[in-house]
């Protein structure tokens, strides 16, 4: 087995070589084949220089980030096993040993975790530390479940094949939120191991902007849980809605309490229709995400385009507006007849017009997701799936 250390670096002239030298003599006293490889993302200080002169492999990337810095670096590696790690001496490379060590042992992905180990004295931002880290490792593993401490730390390992199988895309610091979310998704095996993260030794400002590189990072987590962003408070508004707009329907009111009573009846129509668009924004998204490879198919899907095709969803569209219609019809007539009741036949009506927009939104959303769905079967033919 061949182990590659993949080393992303950004006018790291100060650090570059030790580390380096660092990562060579712990795959030596290993007895393992190892290549070190230098993923450089336009360094202007001579980092290329040293990284050719200590025999690693230089690989570079000019559009910048740290993302494509890694995933260029980890493309050209020829190795089995890949160990990833910043160039900064922030990390220590002897540390090789125990990310070996976890993957022999069988697991996909091996993450360092600095919140289980040890941080040295300003070696990481209080804000950092207790509050941005934890928030998002946390939202991770509520969403996605990965049962990790740290999603964000920047020394980490996994074998090619899980590297395939992720097919990450990401092109900034996004992109260790997107290994976890993948490795989680994908059912890989994955564990943590306790190191140490050092004050890294440039003397430049650091790269990681924080409220930037955080944002980016809880934006990509919300993107890729259509059921978070979309489906609790779609369904959610859409239930509340509903039930408000029954309530009024069978509550009897006084006569001079009859306008006032109206508004919970139009806000619980405004609820449960901007639920239903919701609800609807979230299969398209999770269709979308699956057909352009930023999450693994499932049977939900499957379920569902076999279950509710674009026949089907016509013929129910069309059942459901025509429902409304009816009952509009009923409203007009009993109205025509005997100009009265005129309290009953407004909650009747804004009950009817809800119902036609229900109907007209499940018509159009099923040519739509019929149109989605003919693209589907693109990510099967690669390696992003559920196993």
């Amino acid at each position: 087995m061949v182990v590659s250390v993949v080393m992303p670096c950004l006018n790291e002239h100060e650090t570059v070589a030790l580390c380096i030298r660092k990562a060579k003599e712990t795959l030596n006293q290993l007895g393992v084949t190892g290549e070190i490889v230098v993923a450089d993302n336009g360094s202007t200080d001579g980092s290329q220089d040293i990284a050719r002169a200590l025999g690693a492999r230089l690989v570079e990337e000019r559009e910048r980030g740290y993302g494509n810095a890694c995933r260029a670096g980890i493309a050209r590696a020829q190795g089995d096993y890949i160990i990833i790690g910043d160039s900064d001496n922030s990390y220590d490379f002897a540390d090789i040993e125990c990310f070996y060590e976890k993957l022999i042992d069988g697991y996909d992905v091996v993450l360092g975790t600095r919140m289980k180990g040890t941080i040295q004295k300003g070696a990481m931002p209080w804000l950092h530390r207790y509050i941005g880290n934890p928030f998002l490792t946390g939202l991770l593993n509520i969403i996605f479940r990965p049962g990790i401490s740290d999603a964000h730390c920047g020394m980490r390992a996994f074998t090619k094949q899980a590297f395939e199988k992720m097919a990450l895309q990401t092109t900034g610091m996004e992109f260790a939120s997107e290994m976890v979310i993948k490795a989680a998704l994908l059912h890989l095996k994955i564990t943590e191991i306790p190191i140490t993260l050092y004050r890294d030794g440039r003397s430049s400002a650091p790269h990681l902007r924080p409220f930037r590189d955080g944002w980016r990072h809880l934006r990509f987590i919300l993107l890729h849980s259509p059921s978070s962003l979309y489906m609790v408070p779609g369904f959610f508004m859409l239930g509340l809605g509903m039930l408000s707009m029954i309530i009024m329907l069978v509550k009897s009111v006084p006569e001079d309490e009859r306008i006032v009573n109206l508004y919970p009846m139009v806000l619980g129509s405004l609820l449960a229709i901007l639920g239903f668009q919701t609800i609807a924004v979230g299969i398209y998204a999770r269709i979308y995400a699956v057909t352009h490879n930023f999450a693994p198919d499932g049977p939900f899907l499957k379920k569902m385009f076999r279950v509710l095709n674009l026949e089907r969803g016509l013929a129910l569209g069309a059942f459901v507006f025509l429902l409304g219609f009816l009952l509009g019809i009923y409203i007009f007539i009993q109205w025509s007849q005997n100009f009265s009741g005129q309290f009953v036949e407004l909650r009747l009506a804004l009950f009817s017009s809800t119902l036609m927009i229900f109907g007209t939104q499940i018509i159009f959303s099923s040519f739509f997701l019929s149109m989605l769905g003919i693209e589907r079967k693109k990510p099967s033919e690669k390696s992003l799936r559920h196993e």
